[in-house]
């Protein structure tokens, strides 16, 4: 047991002579002065009652400081200790929760042995956010809470794996740190150093790795398995070497989100495997979108084209318009035109892969290109190319494009028929679910889209027919073929919604839909499973052009499973929003198609390092004298120490008691009457003159 005089005192009562001046300090002081020249003068002189001169001074004095005795009744308080224990998740590994729990208990009953001392207890838990162990945030708030003057230690049961040692606290009194964890213990972690957000598609870009162990290693082995899989695909493994980082090259598989996976197999000893993997989400966009447009002839839609595509800064565009065609027979020198030359073997056999989208606007089959360049074409189209036929009148005639190697990939063959009459488009059943086309009636005026005058009549092979002319005539027909996409526009009037005839209609708003969906967009597909997050709210769309969606299952990180019910949103369009329970990877599935999302890291800020250290808190802890000790060694003694001492030794850590206290009690009483010290210093005055006189 500590004496009694350190810990709490009781109740007492002291007394304290106060002085309150009657007169401004200096005017005292030069009062005192000018009384001790006329002393040393009358010294000087040599007269008889110098002294008591002297005496009246000081008597005046004195009765000018006004001086008071003060009582005061004092009641000791007691003393506070702070005890912070942390219980974040990476306070959950191996046998942590057994030992704070210990920690907790004999410190407890420890500190209640020691008279006038009040225990203050603050669990730390795990924020809503991924902010990690906020233990200084938790020891400022508790410190906010009680008296600064009362405060004699503070006690931190962590793992030291602090993320906000920034905001430590002004200790007016020791900090402790009980550790957790073994001396044995070790993990092993994957870092991801550097991910870009968004990368362009076809261009390299290097990822940073790293793997790493930390604590007491077993150091068998210096090589690890690593798995990469994309969007949730069958991974691929590779062997690297340990303490390494290592530079991946990846190219994006496609458009938009990639979800990209990293994961090392866990090994058997390691605290955690939740840092064992990293996934990087990264945005992929195109740099330029090559389009090439050839124009069979010159007409009113021609410019429709040239500027949708030209209104795009991201689109770089090759236009061609076929001014003057071979069999034109004018009797003008060839070295006498400003046209240029078609490069058509430059455009479709050496180049045409550099190309994203094809676009033959009323074109027709006219001896420049041969069925060669044209089935090249329709290669293209199989290798994963887009084209997009926009027929004019010459589509039903004898020189159709359909007559040539691309009918292989066409969606539709003209009948030969061209519908010289005025009509309004209509959204055909499936068109109404396909992203191409779903909602465009919105964009219309109360009156309706205005009418289009020309349509090749088409009969549909294979697609789907979006748009429809009159009696159900397909307009637009939309197809995949092999790895490409093909769309077969029967009419050149499009461009009448764009100059307002009869109201006009969502000419700009069709079309680049139509090329989007061509240069394979994601937003634009209309068979997918597509997810976005915001916050902790999973967004789950369901795209369908048949059939109708009811469930999507859900596999959560830890490899539970939830069904969540999928609501009709519009048509072919289903929707659900499911609330994720942890950070993690996501994926959902629904019939055949599957998706992958990640909520926040892949393992949350608590796991990225797990190993119980006290580097991080050695600093806060050395600036007051406090101390380090890990429970496994064994829970420390408490010791009441001197303010300014060291409060840590072997097996102890020491609190300061603050002697604080509260006044009960406090009376001023006046030592002296002002006009009796007056009358006094008047009658030594009198003495004195009275003594010289009869000198």
């Amino acid at each position: 047991m500590c004496p009694p005089s350190l810990i709490g005192w009781g109740s007492e009562m002291t007394q304290t002579i106060l002085f309150d001046p009657l007169i401004p300090v200096w005017a005292i002081f030069a009062v005192g002065l000018a009384f001790s020249l006329f002393l040393v003068l009358a010294v000087w002189r040599g007269l008889g009652g110098w002294w008591l001169r002297g005496a009246s001074g000081a008597a005046l004095l004195i009765a000018i400081a006004n001086p008071a005795l003060q009582r005061e009744n004092r009641e000791a308080l007691s003393d506070i200790v702070i005890m912070v224990v942390d219980e974040t998740a990476s306070q959950g590994l191996s046998d942590r929760p057994a030992q704070t729990a210990e920690a907790v208990e004999r410190l407890t009953s420890r500190i209640e042995t020691i008279g006038n001392v009040e225990l203050r207890t603050v669990v730390l838990r795990d924020a809503a956010a991924d902010t990690g162990t906020a233990l200084m945030g938790a020891l400022t708030d508790a410190m906010a809470a009680e008296p600064r003057g009362r405060l004699a230690g503070a006690m931190l049961i962590t793992d030291g794996r602090v993320h906000d040692i920034a905001q430590t606290p002004e200790m007016p009194a020791p900090l402790h740190v009980i550790l957790t964890g073994r001396s044995r213990d070790w993990d092993r972690r994957l870092i991801v150093r550097n991910a870009p957000a968004f990368a362009i598609l076809d261009e390299e870009i290097t990822l940073t790795l790293r793997i790493e162990d930390q604590g007491a290693a077993p150091g068998s082995d210096d090589r690890a398995p690593l798995d990469i899989s994309v969007d949730g695909g069958p991974p691929q493994r590779f062997i690297v070497p340990l303490g390494v980082d290592h530079q991946v090259p990846f190219r994006l598989p496609h458009g938009g989100l990639n979800v990209i996976q990293f994961t090392v197999p866990p090994v058997e000893g390691e605290l955690t495997d939740r840092n064992n993997s990293a996934v990087v989400q990264i945005n992929g966009v195109r740099d330029r979108l090559r389009v090439l447009l050839v124009s069979g002839a010159p007409h009113a839609g021609e410019r429709t084209w040239r500027n949708l595509l030209k209104s795009d800064s991201a689109v770089d565009l090759v236009h061609f318009t076929i001014l003057r065609p071979p069999e034109k027979q004018d009797g003008v020198p060839i070295s006498e035109l400003s046209l240029i030359s078609f490069p058509t073997r430059e455009l479709f056999l050496e180049k045409i892969d550099e190309f994203d989208l094809i676009i033959f606007d009323r074109y027709k089959r006219r001896g420049i290109l041969p069925a060669l360049y044209l089935d090249n074409v329709r290669q293209y189209v199989q290798r994963g190319g887009a084209v997009l036929v926009a027929a004019g009148p010459d589509f039903a005639s004898a020189d159709s494009l359909y007559r040539s190697p691309l009918s292989e990939v066409l969606p539709a063959s003209p009948t030969s028929r061209v519908i010289e009459t005025g009509f309004k488009p209509e959204i055909s059943e499936v068109g109404r679910r396909h992203p191409v086309t779903a909602g465009l009636e919105t964009f219309a005026s109360n009156a309706g889209w205005g009418r289009w005058l020309r349509l090749v009549e088409l009969e549909p092979k294979r697609g789907h027919a979006v748009m429809t002319g009159p009696d159900g005539t397909p307009l637009l027909v939309l197809d995949r073929a092999g790895a490409g996409r093909i769309a077969l526009l029967g009419s050149d009037h499009a461009w009448l919604w764009g100059r307002g005839y009869e109201g006009g209609g969502p000419q700009l708003e069709l079309l680049r839909r139509l090329a989007h969906w061509m240069m394979k967009e994601p937003d634009l597909e209309e068979d997918a499973l597509s997810l976005s997050a915001q916050g902790q709210s999973i967004t789950i769309t369901r795209r369908l052009l048949e059939g109708d969606a009811t469930v999507a299952t859900v596999t959560e990180p830890d490899g539970t499973t939830v069904d969540v019910p999928l609501i009709p949103a519009a048509p072919g369009q289903f929707t659900a929003v499911h609330d994720a329970s942890d950070m993690g990877l996501y994926r959902v599935r629904e019939g055949e198609r599957e998706a992958v999302i990640a909520i926040g890291p892949a393992a949350s800020r608590e796991f990225e390092q797990t190993v119980a250290t006290d580097e991080i808190l050695g600093g806060a802890v050395s600036a007051t004298r406090g101390g380090v000790r890990r429970i496994e060694e064994g829970v420390p003694a408490i010791r009441v120490v001197r303010e300014g001492r060291v409060a840590a030794g072997r097996g102890w850590i020491g609190i300061t008691p603050r002697r604080a206290y509260l006044t009960t009690d406090l009376r001023l009483i006046p030592l002296v009457s002002a006009w009796v010290f007056l009358v006094f210093s008047a009658a030594l005055m009198i003495g004195a003159w009275l003594r010289e006189g009869r000198r």
